[in-house]
């Protein structure tokens, strides 16, 4: 009986510290998409910015045409540096493989905004600056068209 009780309060505590902590989780990810009036001004630009990322290192490039990154990459975005570049290849590589599965359902998902496949291989070192614009760019992307490309909330 006593053993019984121990581990009925047991349960009951893991129950309670999942519940809070799925609670905190909630509200930690509402927070993080909750877009500033900068931000916001700067998604609202109709001007095409095109940014064009590439590496002197490599022979790879990635043209993005779209109203307001270039802002948003200037003046929103963490500054270069702040990210490791393995942590920016291992975002890069979930985001593509999600991008470019929606680009292959375009009933599903729309075709204006996924209109291309992206080419990108985990096996091949970009560069810092090629990842850092293209984890920017996904992030921009995330928010300001209020979708999701994998498991994390598009935070600043």
């Amino acid at each position: 009986m006593k053993k019984e009780k121990t581990i009925r309060l047991f349960l009951n505590s893991i129950l309670t510290c999942g519940l809070a902590v799925l609670i905190l989780n909630c509200s930690t990810a509402k927070e993080a998409l909750e877009i500033s009036k900068s931000e916001k001004e700067t998604f609202k630009q109709v001007k095409g910015d095109t940014i064009k990322i590439s590496s002197d290192l490599t022979e790879y490039e990635i043209i993005i045409i779209e109203p307001g990154f270039y802002t948003w990459l200037n003046s929103i975005a963490k500054p270069e540096g702040y990210y490791s570049q393995n942590f920016l290849e291992n975002r890069n590589y979930i985001m593509v493989l999600e991008w470019n599965q929606r680009v292959l359902q375009p009933s599903r998902f729309s075709p204006n905004l996924y209109e291309l496949q992206i080419d990108y291989s985990s096996q091949i070192d970009y560069g810092y600056e090629v990842n850092y614009k293209l984890y920017n760019y996904f992030i921009y992307f995330q928010r300001k068209y209020n979708q999701r490309l994998g498991p994390f909330v598009p935070r600043i």
